[in-house]
């Protein structure tokens, strides 16, 4: 039976009933990410109003989920049951209230700050702080690398989300959700190949856009010479003129207020006129401190992607990539242990590799895994190196002279399942995984089976002197890599 609506009716309890409609309807992870934060606030004439956190929440369920919003509305309010948005926007430059959209219609309303949006003659001469004196738009350098491609960046678990952003926003720059975007991870992940990915492609495909890549340190410098020179104007006019504006590691701005001031002023004026932003960080927005709070708003408009660190097979197809492009030919065996012995840095992984040839072509000597090793020592002889949970099951399986898919799954043979429990043991005690993690790379066991392997490897430690050998033997196996 369809629910008559008057004003008395909680709108809560319709939007809960909503929700229980839609979690059956979307993965976990969707519901908690787009539907958990909504919040009923009014519910009038068949007219439920719903308050999202921000614009880009509201374009992605319009986007993706439009169809079953509009059939679970019409099942609690009846035919004539309709949504309302109330989005929330950052009002601390006075932009405004929030604005209300309506379903069906995908009409939104754009919130403009007049004062930011300072007119640009194009005609005239402005200072470009790349090229000085003059500039037609059309003579800006993009400053990108064709080298960073996206046929040059291998996809993976680790970096999916942030590579499909990133190829959705070359094909519609300023014209899908992803605006801005914001990419952030570790030293050595992909960030920069990743921005310049974008940049290079856009020009492939957009050669009238005008595209700029620069790194957060030249724009501080750019700005502080602007200052300087009286020209404040010129350099903020130069940045309005862009099409794409690609910021390296905008976390560099934080505690400098007036950098982010004249920032501010250039991200509102590209945002309002459909311009595409891409930044890079080392951080995930929440964790930017020094930054000011009208900026983060900002940048959860759009989408913030993460790269994680490769996992061994990944690390595999981008030493091979690398192999296939420089025009070197190496064993399974060498490209296996390059792999093994360098997990958290992509750069440094490539580095590895050229630095074994380039010491086997000086010294006129074949590459053989006794070099390899070699190099490799010297390689990362100053750097931490933590062993892997892919590297411990790796030393496991040789062992026991497994192949490692089949101690990733399912079968119960015994000296499979003991092999699987002692990677799992290992993993506990020379990893800083969680206990899940370490399940998760083992064939997708929950925690509590990692914890009862690792109870057994201990029971029959203490019980069974020859499982003590393998033990033994195994450690011995680890240390060589943690020597290294």
């Amino acid at each position: 039976m369809q629910t008559k609506t008057n004003t008395k009716i909680n709108p809560e309890k319709i939007w809960d009933n909503c929700l229980k409609i839609i979690r059956d309807n979307v993965s976990a992870q969707n519901f908690k990410t787009w539907f958990e934060p909504i919040k009923a606030i009014k519910l009038e004439n068949h007219v439920l109003t719903i308050e999202v956190p921000s614009q880009f929440v509201y374009e992605w369920l319009e986007e993706h989920y439009i169809t079953l919003l509009r059939k679970t509305i019409k099942s609690q309010l009846g035919k004539e049951g309709k949504l309302e948005y109330s989005i929330l926007m950052d009002t601390t430059s006075g932009s405004g209230s929030p604005m209300t959209v309506k379903i069906p219609g995908r009409n939104v309303n754009t919130l403009k700050n007049p004062s930011l949006l300072a007119p640009i003659n194009l005609n005239s001469t402005i200072k470009n702080p790349f090229i000085i004196p003059g500039l037609k738009k059309i003579d800006i350098d993009s400053q990108l690398n064709p080298n960073y491609s996206f046929d040059n960046l291998i996809e993976g678990d680790c970096n999916r989300l942030a590579r499909s952003a990133g190829y959705a926003v070359a094909n519609k720059p300023g014209g899908t959700s992803f605006n801005p975007l914001l990419v952030y991870g570790g030293v050595g992940l992909g960030k920069t190949h990743l921005a310049h990915a974008i940049g290079v492609e856009i020009k492939e495909k957009f050669p009238q856009k005008t595209v700029l890549y620069v790194p957060s340190d030249r724009f501080m410098n750019q700005f502080v010479e602007a200052v300087k020179n009286n020209s404040y104007n010129d350099f903020v006019h130069f940045y309005q003129m862009l099409d794409v504006l690609i910021i390296d590691d905008i976390q560099f701005f934080a505690s400098k207020e007036k950098t982010q001031d004249v920032f501010f002023q250039i991200f509102n004026h590209l945002h309002q006129n459909n311009k595409q932003i891409v930044l890079t960080s080392d951080k995930a927005p929440v964790d930017l401190s020094g930054m000011e709070q009208r900026l983060l708003s900002r940048f959860k408009w759009g989408l913030a992607a993460d790269l994680t660190p490769p996992d061994f097979e990944m690390r595999i197809a981008i030493l091979r990539k690398k192999m296939y492009i420089e025009g070197i030919e190496l064993s399974n065996d060498i490209v296996e242990y390059i792999a093994l012995s360098i997990t958290n840095n992509i750069r440094e992984l490539e580095g590895a590799l050229i630095s074994i040839v380039a010491q086997s072509s000086l010294n006129k000597k074949p590459i053989t895994l006794e070099l390899t090793k070699q190099m490799i020592d010297k390689f990362v002889k100053n750097t931490v190196h933590e062993i892997s949970i892919d590297y411990i099951q790796k030393v496991v399986c040789d062992y026991f002279e497994l192949p490692l898919e089949l101690l990733k799954s399912k079968t119960r043979k015994r000296e499979v399942v003991q092999a699987r429990q002692l990677a799992m043991f290992f993993s506990k005690s020379l990893t800083k995984s969680s206990l899940s993690h370490i399940g998760m790379h083992c064939g997708g066991k929950d925690h509590a089976t990692v914890l009862h392997a690792c109870r057994t490897v201990n029971n029959l430690i203490d019980t069974d002197k020859k499982f003590r050998s393998y033990v033994q033997d195994i450690q011995k196996r680890i240390n060589i890599q943690r020597e290294a």
